[in-house]
């Protein structure tokens, strides 16, 4: 059964929909560490890691994972938002790595209740998770935000890029993308050779670059590296909207 670490509205920050307000529903765990990506002191404790630590790191946070026995929960918390809205938003499933659970039954029927209601869904995925199309149908619907992790992840290449499951999302859906995360020290590299392998079977799918920070200043040593990497290859540049208004607030 999967475990919910939080949920939120808010603005979606990155990607196709930046700005799109949204539902947010973040799962507990995952499958990558990538201890690149930032150093954080956490309750006396150094750790390293994304900047969606609590959805990763279990020990740390054990207080705020629930454990969801029943999608009839996961409604409920979405109808008590729509309670005071006018509109739909969308919906956004993260993590963590949601996809950990993408054949759990509550999970799955969460997935299948949001499709069958007509809302548009995005999973925010590592990618490296290989879902069954055929016998999980409402995945067809969905679309995916694949954000595939680089070597300035710091996770192993046979880890961190799974073709087979790249492949099922980008032959399965209707619409899905691309995201990366980029510095400086991954373009001054290899990025651009990193991105084709993945990416390069796939050319009518969107490709987003971001750059890599979950605060102001970070963000703001690698946005116009990354900017520029896009204007010379022809990606396209996906800003953190979450970091430029609100920072490391949580909840955002």
């Amino acid at each position: 059964m999967p475990y919910l670490v939080e949920h939120f509205y808010s603005l979606q920050g990155e990607g196709k929909f930046i700005g799109t307000p949204s539902i947010f529903f973040r799962f507990g765990g995952c499958n990558l560490s990538c201890k690149s990506f930032g150093e954080y002191f956490i309750k006396g404790k150094k750790v390293y890691g994304c900047d969606s630590l609590r959805a990763v790191n279990r020990t740390l946070f054990e207080d705020e994972w629930k454990r969801v026995e029943d999608s009839v929960y996961l409604i409920d918390v979405l109808k008590d938002y729509l309670e005071n809205l006018d509109f739909r938003p969308h919906v956004v499933i993260t993590g963590g790595e949601p996809l950990i659970y993408w054949n759990d039954r509550v999970f799955y029927g969460f997935v299948e209740y949001l499709i069958n209601e007509g809302f548009t869904v995005t999973i925010e995925t590592n990618a490296t998770q290989t879902i069954d199309f055929e016998r999980f149908g409402a995945y067809k619907s969905v679309i995916f935000a694949m954000a595939v992790k680089l070597s300035n992840s710091g996770e192993p290449y046979e880890k961190r890029v799974v073709k087979e499951a790249i492949a099922a999302i980008a032959e399965n859906t209707d619409y899905s993308f691309f995201k990366f995360t980029l510095d400086r020290s991954v373009i001054e590299m290899r990025a651009y050779e990193e991105i084709v392998d993945i990416v390069g079977d796939y050319p009518h799918i969107e490709v987003f670059c971001m750059p890599l920070g979950d605060n102001k200043e970070t963000l703001s040593k690698n946005d116009k590296v990354v900017a520029e990497f896009c204007m010379i290859y022809g990606f396209i540049y996906s800003d953190r909207l979450q970091v430029r208004l609100w920072n490391r607030q949580k909840r955002r």
